[in-house]
């Protein structure tokens, strides 16, 4: 059996978690949920210094989904990690619910409620600081859609690191190429999107989102340049793992129903 036979396993839970959730609350964002299963799965299964009984220590790293409409698939990696009872995703969307439908401080293991996008890579920048002057060893790690991108904020946070040379820092884009209205081409192109964060000061790479090894490589060995902040620019497939949700902009607010709900979850349980 291949070692990463497990996280691609995980990657697979969490998939079926995220359509399971968004289909009993009705709700959107499934294809986003999609595309960062593997990096969340090597994040939390490989890389990240945080588990259940940690969540408190000050030395922990810390993770901050910057793009926070795609928490249920967060919830469900801090679920099947033992976080909390995998049965609290059945209330994701509840009025009251401690999971509510944008990352919310509350549920444990999650650091800082986000979801204004473009907010999560400051938070990230200000933690990392603060971690850097308290000599502490934690990393902070921040997973940013494609689309808040377009926001000045993230780029401010972007010039801000480098220049307090935060290398306990690391940006990882989703970039799946679709946002809410449109590709990420057509609503503000963003290439070339490597090499305007390295123009910034981060070290950077580039590689396959979906690919378990090319993540856990990468993840594994930041910083990528000692006195910088790293960047991971993933490439990824909107609503990957559901043949019929790969790249399709419909699937960034529908929320699957009937056939196509039932389809997708047959697809992503026989899938290896």
């Amino acid at each position: 059996m291949d070692s990463n036979t497990d996280i691609r396993d995980l990657a697979r839970r969490i998939r079926i978690h995220s359509v399971k959730m968004t289909h009993r609350a009705r709700s959107s964002h499934i294809g986003g949920c999609l595309s960062m299963a593997e990096l969340l799965a090597v994040l939390y299964g490989r890389i990240l210094r945080i588990s259940p009984q940690t969540v408190d220590d000050p030395d922990r790293d810390r993770m901050i989904l910057s793009k926070g409409h795609g928490c249920a698939a967060l919830y469900a990696a801090l679920a099947e990690c033992g976080f909390f009872p995998v049965d609290w995703l059945e209330s994701y969307c509840d009025n009251g619910a401690r999971l509510a439908g944008h990352v919310t401080c509350g549920a444990p293991g999650v650091e800082v409620s986000t979801g204004s996008l473009g907010h999560g890579l400051s938070m990230a920048g200000g933690l990392a600081l603060a971690g850097k002057r308290d000599r502490r060893p934690y990393r902070v790690f921040a997973i940013l859609s494609d689309g808040e991108c377009d926001e000045g904020s993230t780029w401010e946070a972007a010039l801000f690191a480098p220049h307090h040379r935060l290398d306990n820092l690391v940006a990882i884009v989703d970039y799946n190429k679709i946002q809410s209205l449109g590709s990420v081409k057509e609503v503000l192109d963003l290439e070339p999107l490597a090499e305007k964060w390295s123009a910034f000061g981060w070290a950077v790479r580039e590689i396959d989102g979906h690919d378990v090894d090319a993540v856990e490589e990468a993840l594994a060995n930041v910083p990528f340049e000692p006195g910088k902040p790293s960047c991971l620019v993933a490439h990824t497939v909107k609503g990957k793992g559901v043949s019929f949700m790969e790249g399709k902009l419909l699937w960034h607010y529908r929320t699957p129903q009937n056939e196509e709900y039932d389809m997708a979850i047959a697809e992503l349980e026989t899938r290896p």
